[in-house]
């Protein structure tokens, strides 16, 4: 057995931290010679970075790093996956909604065939709302990944830490770890694995915030609305030609143009529709230039228990 990297983004958990050190750490045990607890806060605000710190200091396998300030979950996982030691990585979240207990199933189905292994959730213990942003995001994920490999993703994780030199240099605010993922491999696999019900406190995803990260991977990591868009404008086009044709002919059988003001109002409404909504797409991608050559960093890193310090 290889050595095991587990990597978890912590974001105002202090309460579930215990609890999901004790059953990591009992499942990595079991399944590797040597491993390591990741435990990324990424400035919650509330007591969870205290805890990291007295579980690194009760035991030489958890390994803390405290982000500067708040940059969102695939950040602090990206910092995670940079810090790790061993050739494998599972990432999971810190609700413990992913049983540590399931890694073993993971580790099962990543063979000399495969680079990537899912844990797909048998059912999903999610509210309403937030299992439609779910698939929202994994529609966005399409264009990336493809449409049988994106049905599959979950937070819940395997991969060779190699794959992370294909993103060794990425550098932006905007972080989608599948995506990047897809740098470095094609072969991904999947695992149907248990999904518990959230034990302590609520989701911290909205689902404002997850359509948010759908547009964002889309218009990031994929040309795909640009295409949308010159599709839309070639429909409109044909649209349009379509409507000249039909008022010539109306004019040379009845001798006048098509008559009434609604007609021709509804049809510069809807050609103007189609023009604002390509240039909010275009807009979209500039936005993005713009953030790209501000050359902002994917995460600063504010303290570590590998340092101590202030």
């Amino acid at each position: 057995m290889d050595g095991l990297t587990a990597v978890v983004p912590v974001y105002r958990s202090a309460a579930i931290l215990p609890e999901l050190h004790a059953r990591l750490s009992r499942a990595l045990a079991d399944v590797a010679d040597e491993y390591e607890i990741v435990l990324v806060e990424d400035a919650g605000g509330d007591d969870s970075w205290v805890v990291i710190e007295r579980l690194a200091s009760n035991g030489p396998h958890v390994r803390g790093f405290r982000m500067s300030r708040n940059y969102g979950q695939h950040n602090a996982l990206l910092c995670g996956i940079r810090e790790a030691r061993f050739p494998r990585i599972v990432t999971l979240d810190d609700d413990l909604q992913n049983p540590p207990e399931e890694i073993a199933l993971l580790l099962e189905h990543l063979t000399d065939d495969v680079d990537v292994v899912y844990g797909t959730p048998s059912v999903e213990q999610h509210g309403f709302l937030r299992d439609q942003a779910s698939r929202i995001t994994k529609l966005a994920l399409q264009g990336a990944m493809g449409a049988e490999t994106a049905r599959h993703v979950s937070a819940f994780r395997l991969f060779r830490t190699r794959l992370r030199d294909a993103f060794e240099d990425y550098r932006g605010p905007r972080v989608s770890i599948d995506v990047l993922l897809t740098w470095g491999t094609t072969r991904f696999g999947f695992v149907t694995v248990k999904h518990d019900p959230r034990l302590i406190g609520k989701s911290n995803y909205s689902v404002r915030m997850l359509v948010n990260h759908a547009v964002d991977m889309a218009t990031g990591f994929s040309t795909l609305p640009l295409q949308v868009a010159s599709l839309i404008g070639f429909v409109f086009t044909l649209f349009g030609m379509a409507v000249l044709v039909i008022v010539i002919a109306n004019y040379l059988a009845n001798g006048s143009a098509v008559p009434g003001f609604a007609f021709l109002a509804s049809i510069v409404a809807i050609f103007s529709g189609a023009q604002l909504f390509a240039l909010g797409i275009i807009g979209e991608y500039l936005a993005r230039i713009h953030f790209r050559t501000m050359d902002r960093p994917a995460y600063i890193v504010r303290r570590s228990t590998d340092e101590p310090g202030p």
